[in-house]
């Protein structure tokens, strides 16, 4: 098995022994048509931007920016996503989410109900998001 497919195995749940036993690894995703790094440690996930697509660089996404932070527990991650606008660049909007692994296809898929903002202002309205982040060997 090549070592990308190893790490990424790792970060979605086979452990591959860390500082102290606890899983730990590093690689790459692909979000929406941005580059993405996920780091595991133990059951802590992070997933964050590699290299964003250009529409997220105007919003003052860049390189490290973080975009999901939370546990992965079985085959589920739960944890807080963001999402950003050019409207406000400094605030992302932060909401719960949810979902499940996909070892058969190295896939994660996460899903939260957030508030709509138009401008940076809320409106009143949700949405549900959905995230799907599939394993991807450009790291």
């Amino acid at each position: 098995m090549k070592r990308g497919a190893i790490l990424a195995l790792a970060s979605i749940g086979f452990a591959l022994p860390g500082p102290g036993g606890s899983a730990l690894a590093d690689s790459c995703w692909d979000h929406n048509g941005s580059l993405m790094r996920l780091k595991a440690q133990g059951n802590r996930r992070w997933i964050s931007y590699e290299r964003p697509r250009p529409q997220l660089q105007k919003a003052g996404v860049q390189r490290g920016t973080l975009l999901f932070d939370g546990i992965k527990a079985g085959n589920w991650y739960s944890g807080t996503a963001r999402v950003f606008s050019r409207f406000c660049p400094d605030t992302p909007l932060a909401y719960a989410v949810e979902g499940p692994v996909r070892k058969d296809q190295l896939q994660v898929t996460v899903q939260g109900l957030r508030e709509v903002y138009k401008q940076c202002r809320p409106t009143g309205r949700y949405a549900t998001d959905t995230l799907v982040f599939t394993y991807s060997h450009q790291c």
